[in-house]
């Protein structure tokens, strides 16, 4: 059988599941994943290589409704991704979510007619009789290409989403190396590393508050030397990052320190800093400074 390739996209809701299931495909962690809605920001590259096929995908930002132009961006970006790519997975959450939920989005992929394969997520939160009820529910609503009820968590059923990609993808190229799962800067993930602790660390307004910016990283023989900047809004936000006598800025650190040391197999050495620029999540100036394309 001849080599297959393509792009597929990962679409759906915050909180559906979409990076868990990149990362369980993978085996390996590309992108962050918290409880809070919105971790995501940014499109992030996961590519999957065996000996038949290789799949580019692009984990997008759960769609939501937007309240400033970093919500504007995110919610573009996600929407774009779903053109020029070879198959599209639209990830609902089996135990939460219907099909009215998601009416104007799937009509708008279906329009696309790329072949589009409905993933029901979490369904190891749902007894076998819900999880019967839930596909008959969709595939009477939508002629998808398949329907893939699993568990990202889990990683039940993951493979076969695998194996559903390979029916569909037409005949290409290996865009990137064997060994490459994604192609996004190591410093990215340093930054998306550091984000996801202070999301699972902090409350209310402080994780959609919070941008990180990798502002060294330096390959040293045996360790890594890597320094970030945390951006919040305000002063307040500041104090509670930083914590008591530095009690929760340690934290972080720590706790990002030991997830890096993982991923990258060596000594970390990780210093960070936290300043405040007013409202960055409606200037496009920091937008762009901070990694979020301006969408004026």
């Amino acid at each position: 059988m001849s080599f297959k390739s393509g792009f597929v996209s990962l679409i759906g809701h915050p909180n559906v599941g979409k990076s868990t299931l990149l990362n369980s495909i993978l085996e390996e962690k590309v992108a962050i994943v918290t409880s809070k809605p919105q971790t995501t920001r940014n499109v992030i590259r996961g590519i999957y290589t065996d000996d038949k096929m290789q799949v580019v995908f692009l984990d997008t930002p759960g769609i939501h409704k937007a309240y400033n132009k970093l919500g504007n961006y995110m919610n573009s970006n996600a929407k774009s991704s779903y053109h020029d790519v070879e198959a599209v997975l639209i990830v609902v959450d089996a135990k939460n979510e219907k099909v009215e939920d998601y009416k104007g989005l799937i009509d708008d992929i279906i329009k696309t007619k790329i072949p589009a394969f409905l993933i029901l997520n979490k369904i190891d939160l749902l007894t076998k009789d819900e999880i019967i009820l839930s596909i008959s529910s969709w595939s009477n609503a939508y002629n998808f290409n398949g329907i893939i009820p699993l568990s990202a968590k889990k990683k039940d059923n993951v493979k076969e989403v695998i194996n559903c990609l390979l029916e569909v993808l037409p005949e290409g190229p290996k865009y990137y190396p064997d060994d490459m799962i994604s192609d996004n800067p190591e410093s990215f993930l340093v930054a998306e590393i550091v984000r996801e602790k202070i999301m699972s660390m902090t409350r209310d307004e402080i994780p959609h508050s919070v941008a990180v910016i990798c502002e060294r990283f330096k390959n040293n023989p045996s360790s890594l030397d890597l320094a970030c900047t945390i951006i919040v809004e305000r002063e307040s936000q500041k104090g509670i990052i930083i914590g008591k006598q530095g009690s929760m800025i340690k934290r972080i650190g720590t706790s990002a320190r030991m997830d890096l040391e993982n991923i990258f197999q060596t000594k970390v050495r990780l210093e960070t800093f936290v300043r405040v620029e007013s409202d960055w999540r409606n200037s496009s100036r920091y937008l762009k400074e901070f990694g979020y394309k301006n969408n004026d």
